[in-house]
């Protein structure tokens, strides 16, 4: 079967194509600036001919079907025509409480996606109007929806709830929700092939660490905790999000005189490691630069980004009383044995013995960084949401008798 995926952003279109038999990637790229000052496309095939040029597009549709275009192009496509494409998965960031897995779109899945747009304002409406361009151009084709949401929604009534009104989470569904489960749930699966030990049996503690950082405890395969909130702005130092925070700074901010956008832009664009460090810049490489070369200010903010990621490991270790591995994952979580480092060597209290060769050798790649010894192992586990999309778009597809909504209701 051959599977599109999309992630339509605000101002972006990303897409991999793929054929799943051997799960390999056929072709993939971006539409870039839709609607703004010169859009961009990039396109790049299997065989690494790729195509980048300046493309003119005001919207989701016209940028898909650009993408079309590519895909079905003589000279670099990959498809002789768009009813090769069999299915079309797609992330979308917020499902609420009503969806729990990856679902076949329809007229009542689009519904709940919509009343989550206040929950995820700036992510679910693009990802919306992804879908229904693909409902344009891909006639009858099925569109499956895998929720960054849905991996969270196993956790227990203490671990969502906030300490405020009840009524407040049955009036307005204010409560967590978490994020990144797409990654969580790859890397998850992943490390328990990886060392051989099933899902079910495991207990992990697995870290995005990207531009958005998050962290999530799973005790045999359901999540009991996560770090990010009713929003993603809540749990770990990220690149310009601030993480947990007193809440009444918010209050103080108001009083202060800001507006309640102005507040959200500063807590979700200026703060992190960018308000923090100083250097006008949110990426870890050039903190760390910048740290090593002597700022203070750089070097205070790696040991905040590091402290709250050892304070959450230590909570969660506790809570799923002891783990078997600790993931990274994310650009950062993946790649900076520097950072991995850094945490490593605050988390021996809890068993990991850090193995210093083999967290220089394991960067993007799998492998375990600990000594053998260790009885918490710590893994690098390099994610793929696309692939995991792809992948639960083609259980839905060939496998789902019933759907999730439908099983829900008779439950009720």
């Amino acid at each position: 079967m051959k599977i599109l995926v999309v992630n339509a952003g605000s101002s972006s279109l990303k897409f991999t194509f793929y054929t799943m038999h051997d799960e390999k990637v056929l072709a993939k790229g971006i539409v870039e600036r839709i609607g703004l000052a010169e859009p961009a496309m990039k396109y790049c095939r299997h065989d690494n001919i790729c195509v980048e040029k300046k493309v003119r597009v005001a919207n989701c549709v016209e940028a898909l079907r650009i993408v079309c275009e590519k895909l079905t192009d003589p000279d670099v496509g990959v498809i002789k025509s768009l009813d090769e494409v069999q299915a079309i998965g797609h992330r979308v960031v917020h499902g609420g409480e009503q969806i729990t897995k990856p679902i076949l779109v329809d007229e009542r899945v689009k519904g709940i996606i919509k009343d989550c747009f206040s929950l995820a304002p700036l992510h679910n409406p693009p990802n919306y109007a992804g879908i229904e361009a693909c409902e344009e151009i891909f006639k009858g084709v099925h569109n499956i929806a895998v929720f960054d949401t849905a991996f969270h929604q196993s956790m227990p009534p203490e671990s969502y709830l906030y300490a405020v009104p009840y009524e407040l989470y049955t009036k307005y569904g204010i409560r967590r929700y978490g994020f990144h489960g797409t990654s969580h749930s790859y890397v998850a699966l992943m490390t328990a092939k990886f060392l051989d030990i099933p899902f079910n049996h495991l207990k992990l503690i697995t870290f995005h660490l990207g531009n958005g950082c998050s962290v999530a405890a799973i005790n045999k395969g359901t999540v009991v905790d996560t770090s990010m909130g009713m929003t993603p702005l809540e749990g770990l130092v990220m690149g310009t999000r601030c993480g947990d925070i007193d809440p009444a700074i918010v209050i103080r901010l108001a009083e202060l005189g800001m507006s309640p956008k102005e507040i959200d832009n500063t807590l979700n664009k200026k703060s992190g490691l960018l308000g923090v460090s100083g250097i006008g810049s949110s990426d870890m490489r050039d903190i760390i630069a910048s740290s090593e070369s002597g700022d203070k200010q750089a070097q205070r903010a790696l040991r905040m980004f590091v402290g709250r990621i050892v304070k959450y490991a230590g909570a969660y270790f506790t809570e799923l009383c002891g783990a078997d591995a600790i993931v990274f994952t994310g650009g950062i979580g993946e790649h900076s044995s520097y950072i991995r480092k850094l945490i490593l060597e605050k988390l021996q209290c809890i068993g990991i013995e850090p193995d210093d060769e083999l967290n220089e050798k394991f960067k993007g790649i799998p492998g375990i960084i600990s000594t053998p010894s260790s009885t918490c192992k710590a893994v690098v586990m390099p994610t793929n949401e696309e692939l995991m999309i792809a992948r639960e778009t083609l259980s839905v597809v060939t496998h789902e008798t019933q759907n999730p909504l439908a099983e829900m209701d008779a439950k009720n």
